[in-house]
């Protein structure tokens, strides 16, 4: 799986990419590159940092900006298509109040926004409560 989703990149296939990439395959929610780097075993830090870049370009990952918290990463849907300039998944990026884990959610499709004399080329979706893990669904 690993393989297939950096050859579906056109990106190399290293034993670093693949390292990193399992870390996001891993995770069902986003990572911080503190996450990333205790992960690891061995690295240099430049590499990662260019790894890192190298993924959020071809579209395999994406970075979340949550208000008061660190930049995190998270994996792309399998078909989005950054070749456009923008991630075009539809998700909003979940935050739990108690936790603090931010998670991708899937919806069937996101609100249609037209502000007069803006074009709006992507839409993003944040929302805070009580995720799974630390609260019971009812």
């Amino acid at each position: 799986m690993i393989e297939q989703l950096l050859k579906d990149k056109r990106l190399r296939l290293t034993s670093f990419r693949k390292e990193v990439l399992q870390i996001f395959v891993d995770n069902d929610k986003a990572v911080a590159v503190s996450d990333i780097e205790e992960s690891l075993k061995d690295f240099d830090r430049i590499t990662l940092y260019r790894t890192i870049k190298s993924f959020i370009e071809k579209g395999l990952i994406h970075e979340i900006v949550m208000p008061g918290d660190v930049k995190k990463l998270a994996l792309c849907a399998t078909d989005c298509n950054h070749d456009k300039g923008a991630h075009d998944h539809n998700h909003i990026h979940f935050q739990c109040k108690i936790c603090k884990e931010v998670f991708c959610v899937d919806v069937p499709a996101l609100p249609k926004i037209s502000l007069p004399n803006y074009q709006i080329d992507e839409i993003e979706i944040q929302a805070h409560g009580i995720c799974a893990g630390c609260g019971v669904l009812t």
